[in-house]
């Protein structure tokens, strides 16, 4: 069945001497693999510039559920970055999101607001041209909203424990090892209140931005089986230094 659709690319890597394989959140049906044709060509309708981590898209594809990848017919930019393609900090926050969210939406089916909550992320990203370090912190954290396991602020208090495992403030140490001390506890509860207009406001230190971005991270590994350590998170902290 043929299917137009946005879509958000995850991953690509080559297959064979002329074909992608290609990972995308797409706003039809979610998280689907791909594989398309790719021309070098003028003329060629298909080119491998479309499928760059984070590009956002219109695809035609024929969609069978049986098959385990999906083949692409069309596509063309949905939208075009006018930034987060030429600026290396956000080249850097553009490689780490992609990577990230190759892991966390594996099995996600479709999910309409997810998908926009995604993409005018993106946008606002590209569109923004100062203040936004702490961006891949507030997409990070409120993004487990859409996938279940938002913290919750209702019984904070001060000089709380955060208790990683049940994404919850605590006036006491739970008994299992996965909590945070009441000081960063106090850090991530400025991360869950902070939002892309108001994040310029926090001052925070390179120290305290990577501290925070290991703990979020750590958050969606206790909540993710079998999530990995992200390899471009190296490359992210050191442009952010």
């Amino acid at each position: 069945m043929l299917v137009k659709t946005s879509a958000i690319v995850l991953h690509s890597f080559k297959f064979g001497e002329s074909s992608l394989i290609i990972d995308m959140f797409t706003e039809s049906d979610g998280r689907m693999s791909f594989i398309a044709h790719v021309g070098s060509r003028k003329v060629s309708k298909i080119k491998k510039q479309f499928f760059q981590p984070m590009s956002i898209l219109e695809i035609e594809c024929d969609t069978r559920r049986a098959h385990g990848l999906q083949h692409i017919k069309d596509v063309r930019w949905l939208y075009i970055y006018s930034s987060v393609s030429f600026d290396p900090k956000k080249i850097s926050i553009s490689l780490f999101i992609s990577e990230f969210l190759y892991y966390a939406l594996r099995n996600e089916q479709s999910n309409i607001k997810l998908f926009e909550y995604i993409m005018n992320g993106m946008k606002w990203l590209d569109q923004c041209d100062k203040a936004y370090s702490n961006f891949h912190l507030v997409f990070l954290m409120r993004l487990s909203k859409f996938l279940g396991f938002y913290p919750n602020l209702e019984n904070y208090r001060a000089n709380c424990c955060f208790d990683l495992r049940n994404g919850c403030f605590s006036e006491f140490a739970p008994l299992h090892s996965d909590f945070l001390n009441p000081d960063e506890s106090e850090k991530i509860r400025l991360i869950i209140r902070m939002d892309y207009e108001t994040m310029h406001l926090y001052t925070m230190s390179r120290i305290d931005r990577n501290r925070c971005i290991e703990v979020i991270l750590n958050y969606y590994r206790i909540h993710i089986p079998d999530f990995p350590d992200i390899k471009s998170l190296d490359i992210l902290t050191e442009v952010f230094s």
